[in-house]
């Protein structure tokens, strides 16, 4: 995988959500020890070339939202790839 260091932390970190499930950008980053980078791992997740492989879809915003999707078809296809999970929008 080719990034930086910081995106590689979010990426590896985004392969243990289980399918099914989802976390905020503000849990990512706590679950990484950089409780105050909601923000940044929000664009780490907008920069993963490795979507749907590496699960960004399984992770929304703290009021609920879907926030963005980084891979082909946008946020139609995050939602696809959640109610595919089992995840009720």
């Amino acid at each position: 995988m080719k990034g930086t260091k910081f995106q590689l932390k979010v990426w590896n970190y985004l392969k243990s959500i289980p399918k099914g499930t989802v976390k905020t950008y503000k849990q990512v980053a706590i679950a990484i020890n950089k409780p105050k980078s909601a923000r940044a791992v929000a664009n780490a997740c907008a920069k993963n070339p490795y979507a749907p492989k590496i699960p960004c879809h399984r992770v929304i915003r703290s009021d609920g939202g879907l926030g963005g999707y980084s891979g082909f078809g946008g946020t139609k296809t995050k939602k696809k790839l959640l109610k595919k999970e089992g995840f009720i929008l």
